[in-house]
């Protein structure tokens, strides 16, 4: 399969990016830069597009010059908070409004004019897909006070829902996975048990992420998994 991850430098995307290239998938990364410490030897397997989506229009001219002409799926794990946010010194009243333009038209703004440009490549695909990473902050009474990222992420699910009612009829199947909080401290080279145990049940280990995807990439053309929300365990909001 020919697989584009948004956002994939780092944390989940990284994780992403050498779990489905362990499986033997042609992987297109995006990121705002290009890691330094890919795999080599990777050949047409790996391909790279350095975009930053913080500028949407021009980014995404970028990427869609680039990008194959038929990609099987898209995993859209692009998404930056506030700098206070998922911390006791958060205050919505404090951000400033530079700050909270910048972070809809990452959220937001990049993500509705860039599907715009793949979905066409997705529906070349005679099984497409489209997994975007949302958040259990994006979720109904999630318990969370940052709001310009909790209002993204309900956007999220709305661009979600329409794209699918959309495109329904020529078998684009579309997935809002809402994660709560990971464990991007540990990629897949840390063992299971041993990440698992950062946080004391309170992170997800990126591991459980991708095996998920996995799954969601083995389905048959016949079903597909509309919503999956995945907290840690210990998360007493969930």
């Amino acid at each position: 399969m020919h697989i584009m991850i948004v956002g994939a430098s780092r944390g989940l995307g990284r994780a992403l990016v050498d779990g489905l290239l362990a499986d033997g998938h042609t992987v297109i990364g995006v990121s705002r830069q290009q890691p330094a410490d890919l795999p080599a030897g990777q050949g047409t397997q790996l391909q790279w597009i350095a975009a930053d989506l913080a500028v949407p229009a021009e980014a995404v001219e970028r990427i869609a010059r680039v990008a194959p002409a038929v990609l099987d799926a898209v995993i859209y794990n692009l998404g930056v908070w506030e700098e206070k946010a998922f911390s006791d010194d958060y205050a919505f009243l404090g951000d400033a409004d530079e700050a909270i333009v910048d972070m809809v038209n990452t959220n937001i703004t990049a993500t509705i004019l860039l599907l715009k440009r793949l979905v066409p490549r997705l529906l070349a695909s005679s099984k497409p897909q489209l997994i975007l990473t949302g958040s259990t902050s994006g979720l109904r009474q999630s318990g969370r006070p940052e709001v310009t990222f909790s209002a993204s992420k309900f956007a999220l699910n709305g661009i979600a829902d329409a794209l699918r009612e959309g495109f329904r009829a020529q078998g684009l199947a579309v997935t809002a996975l809402q994660l709560g909080y990971l464990n991007t401290y540990d990629g897949l080279s840390v063992p299971l048990a041993d990440a698992s145990a950062r946080g004391e049940g309170e992170l997800i280990p990126v591991h459980d992420v991708v095996a998920v995807v996995r799954m969601l990439l083995s389905l048959s053309n016949a079903s597909f998994v509309r919503e999956l929300v995945l907290p840690a365990l210990r998360d007493e909001r969930f």
